[in-house]
């Protein structure tokens, strides 16, 4: 869900891209619950931007969570990347600047990504916020991450919506860079839902701060050990017990691995090829899994 009802108002130091907002309101999804936003105390004050919400840590001067819907439509790229890191207006204690990065051996590593937000030129803009950004490693930013950043892409089109958050794993520490001492985090989480019916299901992942060779699967962890690892509750609007069922999960074979290409009759494959029958991965609305066997790549039936 989109909303563009920000916690304060803007003053006249405001970027343009505010001013524009109502020309994308078009785009805005009314329903009234917010299924990406985790659990917050009552002084937490949560950041509403165009594409994303976020909660801001000042004492690591970064998100401590980013959240957001990410529906198939909106990975269709209307705009290009706007390169243009800001202060985000919003953080009234101030946010990291272009000095903190500079020299540091570090990127500007997008929490929402940039790519996840072309749907429109507000969100576009908004995601090259400081507050969006977090010290990473170049090899971590533009390999393993990247490539996490592309397989929600493609979940998104596979599920047609899914609900996102992610952010650096925040702890006592940690070094730090430039003069706000922006923390320098020794790992990243994100965490999926799929809530679509007939079935939903969830997955979660945690990467050290690194370069890695290793496959996406080898980081990929239950929602629950990322709530215990962060101490954020994530998706507290899904009903109880579903939120446990989903949350326990670790299923890997849940998920499409790899980018569809179209064979002649327009089907779509999957590289990992598979034929053997496998349980369906889906989960009723009580909480249970499905009990249907399936031969399909993503490992659900044709009901979920």
């Amino acid at each position: 869900m989109r909303s563009d009802n920000h916690t304060t108002e803007r003053n006249s130091e405001t970027p343009l891209v505010d001013e524009r907002a109502s020309v994308s309101n078009s785009n805005l999804k009314l329903d009234s619950t917010r299924y990406e936003l985790p659990a917050v105390k009552s002084s937490d004050r949560i950041i509403y931007h165009f594409g994303y919400s976020l909660l801001y840590n000042e004492a690591h001067e970064q998100a401590s969570w980013v959240a957001y819907e990410l529906t198939g439509v909106e990975t269709n790229k209307l705009y290009e990347r706007s390169d243009r890191f800001i202060t985000d207006p919003l953080v009234s204690s101030g946010t990291a600047t272009d000095s903190d990065y500079k020299n540091s051996g570090y990127d500007r590593g997008h929490l929402a990504p940039a790519s996840d937000m072309g749907w429109s030129d507000v969100a576009m803009v908004e995601s090259f916020y400081y507050s969006n950004m977090s010290p990473q490693l170049p090899g971590f930013n533009r390999g393993i991450w990247k490539s996490l950043e592309e397989c929600v892409r493609t979940w998104a089109i596979d599920n047609e919506s899914i609900y996102v958050v992610t952010g650096p794993v925040l702890t006592a520490g940690l070094s730090t860079i430039g003069e706000n001492k922006v923390s320098v985090p020794n790992y990243y989480y994100k965490v999926i839902l799929d809530y679509r019916e007939p079935g939903v299901k969830g997955i979660g992942f945690v990467l050290p701060n690194q370069s890695s060779s290793l496959g996406l699967q080898n980081f990929v962890v239950s929602i629950d050990s990322v709530e215990h690892l962060t101490g954020i509750n994530f998706y507290p609007s899904l009903p109880d017990s579903l939120e446990n069922a989903i949350e326990q999960q670790q299923c890997v074979s849940c998920w499409n691995w790899y980018k569809k290409s179209s064979n002649s009759s327009g089907q779509s494959q999957n590289k990992s090829g598979s034929s053997t029958a496998v349980q369906c991965s889906g989960i009723t609305k009580s909480g249970e899994r499905c009990k249907r066997m399936t031969k399909s790549p993503n490992g659900r039936c044709y009901q979920h």
